[in-house]
């Protein structure tokens, strides 16, 4: 966060000062130089605090305690008792905060990425990856929404080159306002898939909600497409831009000959112009290759060498809670928390790096309902049901309610042990029955359901050892 003193803050989203000392002409008062926060509990000596209305509760009604926590200012829509530029509305503010802030820092470089899957895996990864390059400022979490996203623009200052924003969406024209917070130079496309469907209104909007990443870039920026999905690739008509591909099969970067060692782990030859690279993940997961493959198509074309891409990939670790976690736990079994968000696409990566890390042992799946896959989520949960047995799961615990029963049920028909709880709970109670020391037990669905909590329970039933 760069210093910002309250008229710079009244300046930048056209707010007016309120409870600030000897405000007039100059507003002078406390200076911002801490991070922007919408959660109290996390205000700190310096910070802002952006006091947002929620379904739940009101930001301003803790103003004080941000404020008593070292809070600068607050950005609030009314008057607090404290310190606050009062603005009409705070979530705008936040958005406008940002872009002021943004432009002005001209050296970073702001890189983008969306996609229906592996977007925030693929974020993380080239936070690490650029960050051995120059200094890398990234979104944490999935902070991707058009409240997370200006709070990770507002984490840069001078010093951040490069800026790797996840940008994240629901429906048509989501992407088009992110992008109008912070223009990408780079953009990043994963995939085109079935995530939020229901919410989009069908593929062709996720075509076309996606495709607003690469609309925003300049002449002069670069789209970073995945040339194995020919719903990304055409999207190279919807920019100026000169593109990069990237891929498993095809592109001008490659993972090729991908392999899993027996934690599922991936290794893979980088290979890009004629040069090629080992590269050997401590991430779990086949389907981390093609991140990689995404992450060295931009490292390669802000001058990174080839081999000090396949350093960084190989050295990468998770940094995202709930993202194919793996645990083993005393007893030897072996715990996947990939809990944090489902769809039908991370559903099948998920299920295959099951398969991958049980090997011949036997693999269990806790698989949560997938949420905003509207008219077609019958037929997703059913066939991911198919799809459990078909990967070699064995037991099947599917939790929620009516479409968690369609994976139960067809599951079982497929030939597995299947059954239908109602949560996270019950869960557990079916697990002490059924797992055995040495199996794999994934934890998989959309976040509202509720599994990594459940996930985290389940490997503390006895001490893990850490990470295999």
């Amino acid at each position: 966060m760069i210093p910002l003193t309250p008229q710079d803050v009244c300046r930048f989203v056209g707010g007016a000062p309120c409870d600030v000392p000897d405000a007039g002409p100059v507003v002078t008062g406390p200076v911002v130089t801490g991070p922007v926060v919408i959660d109290s509990r996390r205000a700190g000596p310096g910070s802002l605090f952006a006091a947002l209305r929620g379904e739940r509760t009101d930001g301003h009604r803790f103003a004080r305690t941000a404020a008593e926590a070292g809070a600068a200012c607050v950005l609030a829509e009314r008057p607090v008792g404290v310190p606050a530029v009062v603005v009409p509305d705070v979530q705008r503010a936040l958005a406008d905060l940002a872009r002021q802030v943004l432009a002005r820092l001209p050296a970073a470089r702001v890189v983008a990425v969306t996609g229906s899957s592996g977007k925030t895996s693929t974020k993380d990864l080239l936070a690490q990856v650029l960050a051995a390059h120059d200094t890398t400022v990234a979104t944490p979490l999935s902070y991707n929404n058009e409240i997370g996203l200006p709070l990770s623009v507002l984490r840069a200052d001078e010093r951040t080159r490069f800026l790797v924003l996840e940008m994240g969406a629901r429906g048509v024209g989501e992407i088009a306002h992110l992008a109008r917070i912070a223009t990408p130079e780079i953009a990043v496309v994963t995939n085109v898939g079935t995530a939020h469907i229901g919410a989009f209104g069908g593929a062709d909007a996720i075509r076309t909600g996606k495709g607003e990443l690469v609309e925003a870039l300049p002449g002069g920026g670069l789209a970073v497409l995945n040339a194995d999905d020919p719903a990304v690739m055409s999207m190279r008509r919807r920019t100026a831009a000169p593109a990069v591909t990237y891929g498993l099969v095809r592109g001008d970067v490659r993972a090729a000959d991908v392999r899993t060692d027996a934690c599922g782990r991936p290794a893979f030859t980088l290979r890009h112009r004629g040069q090629e690279a080992a590269v050997r993940m401590r991430l779990h997961g086949a389907h981390h290759a093609l991140n990689a493959a995404a992450a060295a198509a931009v490292a390669t074309a802000v001058g990174m060498d080839l081999r000090d891409v396949a350093d960084a990939l190989s050295s990468a670790r998770r940094l995202t809670p709930g993202r194919m976690e793996v645990l083993r736990r005393g007893d030897g079994v072996r715990v996947v928390n990939d809990a944090f968000n489902a769809n039908p696409d991370s559903m099948r990566a998920s299920l295959a790096a099951l398969a991958s890390m049980a090997g011949h042992r036997h693999a269990v799946a806790v698989l949560g309902e997938m949420r905003e896959l509207g008219d077609q989520s019958p037929g997703h949960h059913t066939d991911l049901g198919r799809r459990a047995v078909e990967a070699g799961v064995r037991d099947v615990v599917a939790v929620g309610a009516a479409d968690a029963a369609l994976i139960s049920e067809a599951a079982g028909r497929a030939g597995a042990r299947a059954v239908c709880v109602p949560d996270g709970r019950a869960a557990l109670d079916v697990l002490a029955d059924w797992v055995r020391d040495g199996d794999t037990v994934l934890f998989k669905g959309s976040h509202a359901v509720g599994l990594e909590e459940t996930a985290r329970r389940f490997a503390a039933a006895d001490a893990p050892v850490g990470e295999p």
